[in-house]
């Protein structure tokens, strides 16, 4: 461990998610070169302090993302979603 990290306990989980919403993560993921896990923990982090976790260099990369893999939910559409 380097001076300034914070050592975490993690635990596996079974998350469902919506198939395109996962595509678009993993993506961001493989971009700035960091799991899926990691990324989704900045991104939590950032939203529990009222935080944008991205930079405009990387919204405009996920426009692309969201418009490659079909993606139009918006947070909007967040509590209304069901399966078929």
């Amino acid at each position: 461990m380097t001076a300034g990290q914070k050592k975490v306990e993690r635990v596996q989980t079974g998350v469902r998610i919506e198939k395109r919403i996962l595509k678009v993560l993993k993506a961001i993921a493989a971009r700035h070169e960091m799991t899926l896990g990691d990324l989704i923990e900045g991104i939590v982090l950032h939203s529990f302090e009222g935080k944008s976790p991205f930079e405009p260099e990387t919204l405009a990369f996920i426009d692309k993302m969201r418009t490659a893999f079909g993606l139009e939910l918006t947070a909007a559409d967040s509590h209304k979603l069901s399966e078929d």
